[in-house]
């Protein structure tokens, strides 16, 4: 199933199909998150989305720069887990690429 309007594959050719995802329950309320991981298990992609207490990370950021020892462990609040299929993290991939791309003139303006 495509994603955003983006093209699928059917066969030898692309068909581009909106997507329009309806909430259940308190989902459509953003979740911050200042933390991410991804890993790989049992053929799926699973990226937490968590967080982390901006105190704590400056705080550790802090130490480290004056040479302290840091902690080794850092609890925060896992906010979502997202298991994926791997054509699902490809066209994730892609997306984000092109976000990442549309960010690049605004951080040349804020420099």
């Amino acid at each position: 199933m495509a994603g955003g309007g983006s093209p699928t594959q059917n066969g030898d050719k692309s068909v581009a199909v909106t997507v329009r995802l309806q909430s259940v329950g308190d989902a459509d309320q953003p979740t911050l998150a200042n933390y991410s991981q991804a890993s790989l298990a049992q053929g799926l992609a699973y990226i937490d989305f968590g967080f982390l207490e901006p105190g704590v990370i400056g705080a550790v950021a802090q130490r480290a720069q004056r040479g302290e020892t840091v902690p080794t462990q850092l609890v925060g609040t896992r906010a979502v887990r997202v298991a994926l299929p791997f054509d699902t993290v490809l066209r994730l991939h892609q997306q984000l690429q092109q976000i990442v791309g549309s960010l690049q003139p605004l951080k040349s303006k804020l420099s």
